[in-house]
């Protein structure tokens, strides 16, 4: 419950700096996403940068946390309510921040319906969405650059992904597994 208000109260402060900007990103409206943000502390400050230039590119920001200087927290406090959050539709696409990103892939791909990568070049960062419907990218604080970062944010964002019948019959394999893992006998050699 507590962190709820938390989620609460932190929506709302990025609410009041959307209100603020919104003047400003009358041209994005039409490709506006509600997009999730999450980080541990060792991705606070990337996952602060980032959401305001979300902000200022028009897009709606749900922050799941880490708020303020805590340098004690559990990254999967953080993440498996944004993935949450994903997987029902609450929100579009999500974007996790650990200390290397490979934690929060790991944590954000044990909530069905959830796709993340952990994403370091602009190649993966389009083609996990259009090719494998990726909708949660994972990003390294310590290792990802702020001008990188939102360079991969900017094209996960806009990537769309490709339903054709490879696609599709990938994704039913994959929706296969998350409801009964046994059904991985299908691929053994």
């Amino acid at each position: 419950m507590i962190s709820l208000r938390r989620n609460i109260l932190q929506t709302n402060r990025i609410s009041d700096r959307q209100s603020k900007r919104s003047s400003e990103c009358i041209e994005h409206k039409s490709t506006a996403l509600r997009v999730g943000l999450s980080a541990d502390h060792r991705g606070r400050d990337l996952k602060e940068q980032i959401a305001d230039a979300l902000l200022l590119a028009g897009h709606e920001v749900i922050d799941f946390g880490i708020y303020g200087q805590s340098g004690h927290d559990d990254y999967a406090d953080f993440i498996l309510p944004m993935a949450e959050s994903i997987a029902t539709g609450d929100v579009t696409k999500g974007l996790v921040i650990c200390g290397s990103g490979v934690g929060a892939s790991i944590v954000a791909n044990k909530v069905p319906g959830v796709r993340a990568a952990f994403i370091t070049d602009s190649f993966s960062a389009h083609q996990g969405v259009e090719e494998d419907a990726m909708n949660l990218m994972c990003l390294g604080g310590l290792v990802t650059g702020q001008s990188l970062a939102w360079e991969l944010v900017q094209i996960f964002l806009r990537a769309q992904f490709k339903k054709d019948s490879a696609s599709g019959e990938r994704l039913s394999d994959l929706a296969s597994i998350e409801r009964s893992p046994h059904s991985l006998q299908k691929y053994a050699r």
